[in-house]
C-alpha cells in the first residue's frame, strides 16, 4: 500500500487536496497530510504489507505526552465520523475551514465536505487568524446549504470581540468548538450572542471529536475505569500507531467480545444522565500539600468569577512548602485592572475548594499554545520563573 505525503495549503487552495482525499477514502493509497511549506512528519520504519487494508490517512498526534505519534485512520472510521457529525448537527452542509488541515480537526472539515458533497470555503490563515477574514469567509458560503464551522476556544474568544464576526458566527447552523477545554463562561457568552455552540471531545486516535456536548456520537462509546480514566471505543477508532506496535499495544485494548478501546490520558466522569464530563489530563493534576487539584474547574471559575479575565490556565509550579503551588496564568481583557494574588483568591473563594485557590498569579497577552488550540502547560509554567 502507498503512503504519500500530502502538503495541504493554507487558505482557499486547501480544497485542491480534495480529489486526493477522495481517492484515499476509496482505497487509492493512504496519505500523510501536513501543512504546505513545512516538512512532513518523520516516518518510523514500518512494513507496507502489514498496513491495515482500509488505511486512508495517517495523521500526527499533538505530542502532548512526548514524541508525536502517527495515528492510522481507516476509511470506515473517517466515514463513520463524518456521517455521525452531520447526523448530530441536523444534516449535511457546507463547512468553513478555519484551522490548518495538517491537523485532524482541520482535515475533518475537508472530509466532511466530501461526505456532504459540498466544497468547503477556507479562511486565509497565511498571516494568522483574523475575525475580518472569518466574516468574509461566512459571506462566501452557499445559501443553498446548511453552514458549519469548527473552531478552537481561542478563536471563539477573538471572534466574540468583533461585532461583525459575532454576527457571522450567529448565522451558522452549528459551531463546533474543541481542541482544548471550552470554559463554561465562554460558552454562555457565545450562546447569549445567538451562536449555536457544540463542544467536542476527541483526539487524532478517534478521528477527532467523537463526543459532542458530553454525549457520544452514533457509533462511539465511552467508559471510565477505576482510576477515573476515560476510555473511548466504537467505529471511529484508529487502527493504532504507524510503525509503533509497542505504543499501539499500550494505548489500544480489545475486550473478550472483540470491542476495541482507546486508553486516553484524561480524567473524567459520566453523570446520571449519561453525559461525559472531562476534568483534564491526569498528568496535569496539581498535587499541593497532598491534595489533588484538577486545573479545569479552577480555570473555568477564574474566567467566570474573576473580573477582567478573558482566558485562564492553571499549572503546578515547584514550591518548597507545598510540593507544588497552584499557579494561575490569566489573559486579561483590554483595559482590565491588574489584580493581586489576594484579590484573585477572594474572587474564587467559595467557587473552588480552599486548597485549589491559586498561590501564584501572572498575566500574559496570550496563552502559549502547542498544536491547534491546546495550552502549552510547560511554557505556561516557565512564565512563573520559579525553581524547586
Amino acid at each position: 500500500m502507498d503512503l504519500d505525503p500530502l502538503p495541504v495549503p493554507l487558505g482557499e487552495d486547501a480544497r485542491s487536496v480534495l480529489p486526493r482525499l477522495r481517492r484515499a477514502l476509496d482505497g487509492g493509497g493512504a496519505v500523510l497530510p501536513h501543512v504546505a511549506g513545512s516538512p512532513p512528519p518523520a516516518l518510523p520504519r514500518f512494513a507496507a504489507a502489514a498496513l491495515p487494508d482500509d488505511l486512508a490517512v495517517v495523521v500526527g498526534t499533538s505530542g502532548s505526552t512526548g514524541t508525536p505519534k502517527l495515528a492510522m485512520l481507516g476509511a470506515a472510521a473517517l466515514t463513520a465520523s463524518a456521517h455521525a457529525t452531520h447526523e448530530r448537527l441536523g444534516g449535511p452542509g457546507q463547512w468553513l475551514l478555519t484551522l490548518p488541515a495538517g491537523h485532524v480537526a482541520g482535515l475533518q472539515v475537508l472530509l466532511r465536505g466530501l461526505d456532504a458533497g459540498t466544497v468547503p470555503v477556507s479562511v486565509d490563515l497565511s498571516t494568522g487568524f483574523s475575525p475580518t477574514a472569518f466574516a468574509a469567509g461566512v459571506r462566501r458560503l452557499d445559501p443553498e446549504h446548511r453552514h458549519y464551522t469548527s473552531l478552537v476556544p481561542t478563536q471563539l474568544v477573538r471572534l466574540l470581540e468583533d461585532p461583525a464576526a459575532t454576527s457571522a458566527l450567529a448565522s451558522l447552523h452549528g459551531v463546533l468548538v474543541g481542541g482544548a477545554a471550552t470554559p463554561l463562561a465562554l460558552r454562555r457568552r457565545a450562546e447569549a450572542a445567538g451562536i449555536r455552540v457544540v463542544t467536542t471531545y476527541g483526539m487524532s486516535e478517534t478521528c477527532g471529536g467523537c463526543v459532542y456536548d458530553g454525549r457520544t456520537l452514533t457509533g462511539a462509546t465511552v467508559r471510565i475505569d477505576d482510576e477515573g480514566r476515560v476510555h473511548l471505543g466504537g467505529a471511529m477508532l484508529a487502527h493504532g500507531y504507524l510503525g509503533r506496535p509497542d505504543l499501539t499495544f499500550g494505548s489500544f485494548a480489545v475486550d473478550p467480545d472483540g470491542s476495541r478501546w482507546f486508553r486516553t490520558d484524561d480524567a473524567g466522569r459520566v453523570d446520571e444522565d449519561g453525559r461525559l464530563h472531562v476534568d483534564g489530563r491526569l498528568d496535569d493534576v496539581v498535587v499541593t500539600g497532598g491534595m489533588k487539584v484538577a486545573p479545569r474547574p479552577v480555570e473555568e471559575a477564574a474566567v467566570e468569577h474573576v473580573p477582567g479575565v478573558r482566558e485562564a490556565v492553571v499549572v503546578g509550579t515547584p514550591d518548597p512548602e507545598w510540593g507544588q503551588a497552584v499557579s494561575l496564568l490569566v489573559v486579561p481583557e483590554a483595559g482590565a485592572r491588574p489584580l493581586s494574588v489576594v484579590e484573585v483568591r477572594e474572587h474564587l473563594r467559595g467557587h473552588v475548594p480552599d486548597h485549589a485557590l491559586p498561590r501564584r498569579v501572572t498575566a500574559a497577552g496570550a496563552v502559549p499554545l502547542r498544536g491547534p488550540g491546546k495550552p502549552d502547560r510547560a511554557a505556561v509554567a516557565a512564565l512563573f520563573d520559579v525553581r524547586g
